[in-house]
């Protein structure tokens, strides 16, 4: 029996499932020819209700776009939800690590995990992969969560390659090579009072920006009808944003935008 932990009972009976499953030597080299698609740009920030995630669709290898359609965030449980930057294969093991581990969790102990509890488990498990980053394959979360039961309610949390957390007190966050422009954005406009529609158009705003400077973050197509992806984190659960909902904030921005492009 090894207890509540699924990474555990990975590591016993299955552990090639792990996501540190490449060679742990840094002395064994990838091949440089070898381009798995990255993934990039993420942003969190708290609102009147909760905590908002959302992130562009684009993946990429090397100087080509690798998907369109990539969804990078997705909710954990209930009470959280996270997203991901990086080597798209591995980071989305992690997550689906992650959430079985939480769910594994609840049906033993009958209750649910607490934030801190998730938070260090996520940890465990981008340090699971601290072989394939030495690699480079690297690939990192971004944690939200909302519990009114806690002390502080919302909670968006980064990490490092090595599992080492990150506690955001600002309210605000961005992680991927688009997250310098998307930040910048946001720490203009983030009001943590905003209710729903605008904290859906802060989402959209900050990620344009971002796409505007980076050109590993795409921006919104709405030929295609590929939009930024956003889940809403608050005392009512986890929530995906419905597509019309998106389009129509993208609609008002682009609209806006062409009155002032220069900004």
């Amino acid at each position: 029996m090894t207890g509540p932990s699924f990474l555990e009972l990975l590591r016993a009976h299955a552990p090639d499932a792990l996501p540190a499953a490449l060679p742990r030597d840094p002395a064994q080299r990838v091949a440089a020819d070898l381009r798995a698609p990255h993934g990039t740009t993420i942003v969190a920030f708290t609102w009147a209700d909760g905590v908002l995630l959302a992130g562009d669709r684009r993946a990429t290898s090397g100087n080509l776009i690798a998907q369109r359609d990539l969804v990078k965030v997705m909710a954990i449980d209930g009470t959280s939800a996270a997203g991901f930057a990086g080597s798209v294969g591995h980071a989305l093991l992690m997550l689906k690590l992650f959430a079985a581990e939480v769910e594994q969790y609840e049906k033993i102990e009958g209750a649910p995990i607490s934030q801190d509890g998730k938070i260090r488990r996520l940890a465990a498990v981008v340090r699971e992969n601290l072989g394939a980053a030495m690699q480079g394959f690297v690939a990192l979360p971004l944690y939200v969560g909302y519990d009114p039961a806690d002390e502080s309610p919302s909670r968006i949390v980064t990490f490092d390659p090595s599992g080492s957390i990150a506690r955001n007190r600002s309210g605000y966050t961005s992680i991927g090579s688009g997250s310098p422009f998307a930040e910048a954005s946001l720490k203009k406009l983030h009001d943590p009072d905003a209710g729903r529609d605008a904290a859906i158009s802060l989402a959209v705003n900050a990620l344009w920006d971002a796409a505007d400077d980076d050109t590993a973050t795409a921006g919104p197509d709405l030929t295609r009808s590929l939009l930024p992806n956003l889940i809403t984190v608050t005392a009512a659960g986890t929530a995906e944003v419905p597509e019309a909902d998106v389009r129509a904030a993208t609609e008002e921005m682009t609209a806006a935008r062409t009155r002032r492009p220069g900004g």
